[in-house]
């Protein structure tokens, strides 16, 4: 019997993250302020809400709201709004990570079961954009608005105060993409394939998740300690389906600590604080968005908020920063690797079409930042 070869990946983002980490604990000594550095209240709440979603996910619950919403269209453009929107509205919830991850493979599917697969490259694009800029509206959009709003202590409205501007452009650019769309009009036919979508699950198990799903939503609100809440996911599912908890992104969560040690340790090294307090200072908006297009939005967030004289304008910055390039936010990624695998030929295609729809729309929430007095 041969041996079955796996391919062993590395997260270069974890990679770069650790590499730092040790770097700056040869200049400053490891000590007791190292657990200092970390906010176990954010990890704590994240952890949650991967083990939530990813309950939901396993019992189709997205698959289902999808095939039920999608029962309703009747051409090209309304097939293409319903899967562009349902990543917009549903990563406000369920981070950009996840939407793209569930409604992406979807919407291939769908577009090649009714054989309109020239939309294909359009779809996918303004399903990324639409889960990176929908994912800015919440706290629990992503994973740099779930930390920072711990960090800035912004109460709900206060938060929205700063992102609803951005995502209500955001909603307007989508929605002229997709009337842009070639033969938007023409009649399509759903097959009998989509009427078998997201027909497992468990009622029960879905009744469970959402409660937990709630009991999240109040810790990130501060109407319940995190400890709490944490401890109530662990042994609900830890007792109804432990495999769950196997199956949060444990390399996001390392990858945030490796950045809490670097960026503690640079907070300790005078000249450099200095320096980077000079640098980011009155700029926060700009470097926020130029950092997020080489190391993308996250460790751009991690890099900056200790430095950051307005905390608000990092908000506005690493999410807006998530256009752009393609590693701007991680979670474009997901998208291109799902396209590329249908479509190998067509990457470069993709690749160009991403960036120039990006920089437009990059362009336009800076834009609206000026405007706003930014």
């Amino acid at each position: 019997m041969g041996k079955e070869k796996r391919k062993i990946t590395i997260d270069p983002v974890l990679c770069v993250a650790f590499i730092l980490a040790v770097i700056s604990a040869f200049i400053i000594k490891p000590g007791k302020e190292y657990i200092g550095y970390i906010d176990f209240r954010s990890l704590g709440i994240l952890w949650g809400l991967m083990v939530v979603i990813q309950g939901l996910k396993e019992n189709t619950v997205f698959e289902k709201i999808a095939t039920a919403l999608l029962s309703k269209v009747k051409n090209g453009r309304q097939l293409s709004a319903t899967l562009v929107f349902l990543c917009f509205i549903s990563s406000m919830f369920i981070t950009n990570d996840v939407a793209l991850i569930t409604f992406v493979p979807f919407a291939l599917m769908m577009l090649s079961s009714c054989k309109r697969e020239d939309l294909t490259i359009w779809v996918v694009i303004l399903q990324t954009v639409a889960a990176n800029l929908g994912s800015m509206l919440t706290p629990l959009g992503n994973p740099q608005n779930l930390y920072l709003y711990g960090v800035a202590g912004l109460s709900l409205p206060g938060f929205l105060s700063v992102t609803l501007p951005y995502t209500i452009l955001a909603f307007i650019l989508i929605a002229i993409g997709i009337i842009l769309l070639p033969r938007g009009k023409e009649p399509i036919v759903l097959s009998e394939e989509v009427g078998t979508v997201g027909k497992f699950g468990s009622k029960r198990q879905i009744v469970i998740y959402t409660v937990l799903f709630v009991l999240a939503l109040m810790t990130v609100l501060g109407y319940l300690p995190w400890y709490i809440s944490v401890s109530a996911i662990f042994i609900v599912v830890l007792g109804m389906d432990y495999k769950i908890l196997f199956r949060a992104d444990y390399i996001l969560l390392l990858t945030f600590i490796g950045f809490f040690i670097f960026t503690g340790n640079l907070g300790r090294i005078q000249r450099i604080s200095e320096l980077l307090k000079g640098v980011v200072g009155g700029r926060e908006f700009f470097i926020s968005i130029i950092a997020s297009q080489v190391i993308s939005n996250v460790p751009a967030t991690f890099l900056l908020i200790g430095f950051a004289s307005d905390v608000k304008e990092i908000i506005a910055g690493v999410n807006v920063g998530g256009l752009g390039t393609l590693i701007a936010s991680m979670a474009s990624l997901i998208s291109y690797k799902n396209f590329a695998n249908e479509y190998p030929d067509k990457k470069g295609a993709y690749l160009l079409k991403f960036t120039v729809i990006n920089i437009i729309m990059l362009l336009c929430m800076i834009l609206l930042h000026q405007i706003l007095g930014g």
